[in-house]
Order: C-alpha cells, then structure tokens, then sequence
C-alpha cells in the first residue's frame, strides 16, 4: 500500500539532521533515516534499526544490507513506489510493507520520506521516517475485510437485480437464477425455486443436475418441510449446518445426506402481501448466518419475488393471449385436391401482447382453392381483433366468386369502414391446381416465393398495391393481377415478415436467406415447414410470424422451365412498370441472362402498342421450355382484331418503329387471331 502524491514535505526533520536528531520521534515509537542519492548511502538511527529487527553492529549505512529484512516481493514494491515519487516530481510519498524478523516472524511497517530536490527538481535526499505499523495495519486489514464484506454483499443483490431486469418469463428468471453464472452470481452451490398454486408448493426449478429429490416435486404447505414453514410463517429459514438438517427435518434429511450441502437459506417470495413461491439457496460451506447476510438475504429475497410476480403475470397473459389469437386462426386446414399444404404460426414473445398475422386456406367453386397470408399492424389484442374480422370478411368474399382484385378490394374497404388507424399487409392467390393457373394479388406485402420442381427458388415479382385501409382511404382500389403458373412438382411460399426480417438486416437480405433455405431443404411441405421455423426462431424471435406452404402434386413438368401470365390495365403506368420488372427477373432466374434486355425491350413494346391502340388490357404471357436449344416465347394479347403491319418509318416518323424493334431483336415473331383479339408473338433462343 502507498500513500505518495505531488504534495509539500510532512515529515517534521530538521535539514541538518541527523546531526541534531529530533527526540520526539524515539518517544513516539519512530525512528529517522536520512538517505544521500548522490552517494547511495543511507543512515538510520538506533530507534530505526530496532524496527527493522537490525542490529547496530550489523548496518554500514547501504540501504541493500536491509534486504535480509525485507522480502523480495515487498522489497520490490517499495522500490516501485519510491522510484515513481523521485520520477513524477513529488515530494513526498508513504508505503505500507512487511519486513521479516530475526525469528521468520513478519511484522507491517509504514515508513514515510520527504524528498529533498534542488533548484532544477533533481531529487538529492531523502529524510523520512519508519514505525511498526502491525497493530494499525491489523485493524485497517479488518476494516478493509469487513468492507470486503458488506461490497460483496451488495454486489451480489445489485448483479442479480441487474440480471433478472432482463427475465420477462418464469423460465427466465430460472436461468437467470440457477444456471452457473447464476450460482456464482449468488455463491452459493445450489438454488431451487418453488410456486405456491391451490395450497401446494410446485418445484419448477431443481437447481444443478443430479440434486432433484424425488417426490418432492409437488408439497403440500402444510408439509414438515423447510419450504412449507416457509410459505407457512413467511419468513426466512436458516440451516446453519448438516447437523441442523438431520435434526429439524428427518423426512428430508435422507434425499439431502448425499448432496454437498454444508447450510442453507429458505427464502420466502412475497409479493403484494401474499407469498407466490419459495427459494432455497444452498451452500457447501457451514454458516452462521449474522445479521449482515440475513438482511442481505431477506434484500435478495424482495428482488427475486418482484422480477418472479412480473414474470407470472406475463406468463399468464402470453398464454391468454395465445390462446385468442390460436382460436381466431382456422381450426384446420381442409384438404386440397391435387396439392400438399402446410402451416405455421409462431407468437413472439413481446411482453403479454400478441399480433395480427394470420393465414387461411379457402375452397373455392370450380375446384380452384385460395390461399391468404396476411398481418395487421401492431402487437396487442386489437391487431389480433382486427385480423379475426380481416379473416372472416376475406373468407366470405372470396368464397363468393369474386375475382382476388375484387375480394382485396372490398376487404380493404370493410377495414377502412371500421374507423381504425390500423392497417395490413395481404398477399392472396387463387389458384386452379388442376390446369396450374394461379392469380396473385398483393397488398403491401412482401414477395412470395417459388420453388420449381427441379430445385431452383426465385422470388415471385407480384405486382402490388397499397395495405388494406390506405389503398380505400386513397380510393386506390384497382389492384393488380399477377398470373403465373404453378407446375407439378412447385411449392408456393406465402409467409408474413416475421419469418425474414433480422435485427440490423436489410429485407432483400432476409429474403435472399430465405429463398435458399427452401432451395436447399426438404422437398416435403410440412418438413419444410418446420425447418424455416426453426431458422427463423434461431436468427429472430422478435415478431409474430405466419407461414403457409402449398405445393402442386403430379409429375413434374421437365419440358417446362418457368411460365406465368399477367394482365396490365390501361392507364396503368404502375402496372407497365411492374410488368418490366417482373418480365427482368423471370427471364433472369430461368438462366437467360445475356438476353434479358433485349427481351424486356421487346415486351415493353408489344405492350405498349396494345394499350395504346385498343380499349382494353394487355396481357402477357411467358413461357420458357427445357431444351437443348430453349426457345423463350413472349405473348401478348389484347381485344382487337386489328392485325398489326411493318413499314418502314420515314426521317421524321414518329411511329412505325415498334415492330422493326421486334423484327430487328426477336429470332422469330408473328401474329395469330385469338377469340375475338390477336396475339402477337416473339422467340428467342437462350441455349
């Protein structure tokens, strides 16, 4: 220990000492020194060798001659203190060290110097003085262990504190309690945990592996047990020895014998004036439990039955909430000819609040079905509320006959007629599993996915609009249709953002994760199913998620690479745009990359033109066939008769350009009637 700092001399010698030593320092049990820098020499007074046990005879004035008295390891720590003094510029410094005694016994000294510089600040001298310091370094070490003590106690009610702020479950603040970080927190060698339910105490904790005692699971509180007295008397119980144990308690004493349990504290866990468990820490050692660790205890004791009530009570209102929003999602799905479907629901643990996603699976007329995935903004019982409503009313439209732009449509009116402020994402397909046509409609929601018989997964570029209650507030309600088409073998993936969104990721990331984890799992729909659950609760469990999966049965179509179909309204620059994209991607993901441009270029065209000269919409077909030498084949068709003509265009035309673009891009294009409109066509090659 060192006491030193860049403060004036306060070791009362006279300069010229020890020519006329002060007397006063022999009657207080001191003794001087006076050490030369200059010459390394050092003089010590007859008071001062006496406390370093040396005798006269034996001293010749070198500070290196005192180094039988003092161990290596103190030598070497007065030497760091004194050398930072001479270094910093101090003028002073102080030091507690041991010196060892002619007998091998240690005795504490405090010595204290005064550093004598010149007019540069170069230390010359140092005067200084040492005495025995054991009976005052005695008390100051108990002082400091009783601190010790009462920090360490405190530590340990402040550290779990700190740690069960964060357990919002019962099973939380288990972990946070009877884990190893947990005992260490606590020191002690074991910790159960009990709940009082109907007059009985259950152990939901048993603390370590190995130390359950059997048929002591469930007690009653009438029970001669420790824990039972506990909650009987509500107040604490201390075992201060194994003796103790045997002797109050021989119905437990056999399960503890074998268990390295020297004492232990049974802490009763009240909260608002009625107790709701009971904890008991065990520990290897013997105790006698003082009044400082009793308080410590009982202070701990609070801390646990608030964070454990808080915690109850948040289990209790997940589990009510739970259970709503579980009777609101369908009860079962109905069996989908020519289809395998499976899914999934995952609530979130976010306080006792649940949230608005659901999913759905609807028969539709004809054998065509419909499948919905849909989330209400926000995370307590007036999303889940709202999602019932949502549910129902999508349901009924839809098992009407409506079309999905339509079924959308008036399910985002019904909402924005409820007079909330909430609103939902939807994304709706209705699709005929025996031909493989399937419309998609999309509502502010995320992208499904679509993995293809032959293992590759793309994102399905589906046209959208706005959320449900902002599209009617807008009076935006035409909502787009996107059509592809679904061959044997394909698997739909509908899923709310809970299942891709990651703290600090972007979306596209969370989806480009997601499209190979279904690339690479298992082909079966409800092993799949299970599988991105599980990834999904690994990177995130944040938010509430919703998955259905569908896939289409039969033969795989090897002929076929990929085919959907979209319409495109007129006047819809939205939809134009949409279509682009959509046309980019697809041709991109069937592996016609070098050809993409020239294909979008293409469509861009032939839609254009038949918006521009007929009444009606366009609508895009796209198929690309697996080949040696694949050929991808454009459609697009519109109401009118009128067949298109190639001329050349003048300097100054404007017009006539369109159709020498296709000739000039596409291998091959023609014209062909269809019902009462045409269909132009184009081809390329993509080997």
């Amino acid at each position: 220990m060192a006491d030193r700092g860049p403060k004036r001399p306060t070791v009362s010698v006279p300069d010229d000492w020890p020519a006329h030593p002060d007397l006063t320092l022999a009657l207080n049990g001191m003794g001087g020194f006076d050490w030369d820098l200059d010459s390394g020499l050092m003089h010590m007074d007859p008071p001062a060798l006496e406390v370093f046990d040396m005798p006269l005879a034996e001293y010749d004035n070198r500070p290196e001659t005192l180094g039988c008295r003092v161990p290596p390891t103190e030598s070497a720590r007065l030497d760091a203190v004194v050398a930072a003094a001479l270094k910093d510029g101090s003028h002073s410094y102080g030091a507690y060290f041991r010196i060892r005694l002619r007998d091998g016994g240690l005795r504490w000294t405090h010595t204290q110097g005064s550093i004598r510089r010149d007019e540069t600040g170069r230390p010359r001298r140092i005067i200084g003085v040492v005495r025995d310091a054991s009976d005052e370094y005695t008390q100051a070490a108990e002082r400091v262990a009783v601190d010790e003590e009462r920090r360490r106690h405190t530590t340990v009610v402040e550290r779990t504190t700190a740690a069960l702020a964060h357990a919002r479950t019962v099973r939380d603040v288990i972990a946070v309690l009877a884990d190893e970080q947990g005992l260490s927190r606590l020191g002690a060698e074991n910790v159960i945990l009990g709940l009082v339910e109907a007059g009985r105490i259950r152990l939901v904790s048993e603390g370590k592996a190995g130390s359950f005692v059997a048929d002591h699971e469930l007690t009653r509180v009438g029970d001669e047990f420790p824990m039972s007295e506990v909650v009987r008397t509500l107040t604490p119980r201390y075992l201060r020895s194994r003796a103790e144990f045997a002797r109050d308690y021989p119905r437990l004493w056999p399960a503890i014998e074998p268990l390295d349990v020297g004492s232990a504290a049974y802490l009763p866990l009240i909260a608002q004036g009625r107790p709701i468990g009971v904890i008991g820490l065990f520990y290897r050692r013997e105790s006698e439990f003082r009044d400082q660790e009793r308080n410590l205890l009982v202070a701990l004791g609070s801390s646990i039955a608030q964070s454990l009530a808080r915690a109850m009570l948040y289990d209790q209102e997940h589990d009510l909430a739970a259970g709503l929003q579980q009777a609101m999602l369908p009860r079962r799905i109905p069996g989908v000819p020519d289809a395998q479907v499976a899914v999934r629901y995952r609530s979130a643990r976010l306080g006792g609040d649940i949230g608005g996603d659901w999913y759905d699976v609807i028969p539709l007329p004809n054998g065509r079905v419909a499948a919905v995935v849909g989330d209400v903004q926000g995370h307590d019982t007036q999303a889940a509320a709202l999602m019932g409503q949502l549910r129902i009313v999508l349901r009924a439209y839809a098992a009407e006959g409506h079309t999905p732009a339509t079924v959308m449509a008036r399910a985002s009116a019904f909402l924005n007629e409820l007079e909330t402020d909430r609103f939902a994402t939807c994304v709706y397909v209705d699709a005929d599993l025996s031909t493989g046509a399937a419309r998609f409609v999309r509502a502010g929601h995320i992208d499904p996915l679509l993995r293809h018989a032959e293992g590759i997964c793309r994102r399905l570029p589906v046209a959208g609009g706005l959320p449900l209650g902002i599209s009617s507030e807008f009076k935006l309600l035409d909502y787009p249709v996107t059509t592809i088409h679904l061959a044997a073998g394909d698997t739909l993936v509908l899923c709310t953002d809970g299942l891709v969104e990651q703290p600090g990721a972007d979306l596209d990331d969370g989806m480009r994760l997601l499209a190979r984890e279904v690339r690479e799992g298992p082909q079966d729909v409800q092993q799949l199913a299970d599988r991105l659950c599980e990834s999904a609760a690994e990177r995130s469990g944040e938010d509430d998620m919703a998955l259905l999966l569908l896939r289409r049965l039969g033969a795989p179509e090897h002929d076929i690479a990929g085919q959907f179909r979209q319409h495109i309204a007129p006047a819809d620059p939205q939809g134009l745009s949409a279509a682009r994209h959509m046309i980019r991607a697809a041709v991109r993901a069937w592996g016609a990359r070098e050809r993409s441009e020239e294909i979008e270029l293409v469509a861009d065209e032939l839609i254009t033109n038949a918006l521009l000269h007929t009444d009606g919409e366009a609508v895009v077909n796209i198929r690309m066939p697996h080949s040696v030498q694949r050929r991808l084949r454009l459609e697009v068709e519109d109401s009118s008769s009128s067949l298109p003509r190639r001329r050349e265009p003048g300097e100054a035309g404007v017009s006539g350009r369109g159709l020498l673009l296709v000739d000039r891009l596409a291998d091959v294009w023609g014209v062909e009637p269809r019902g009462g409109g045409k269909c132009v066509w184009c081809e390329f090659n993509c080997p």
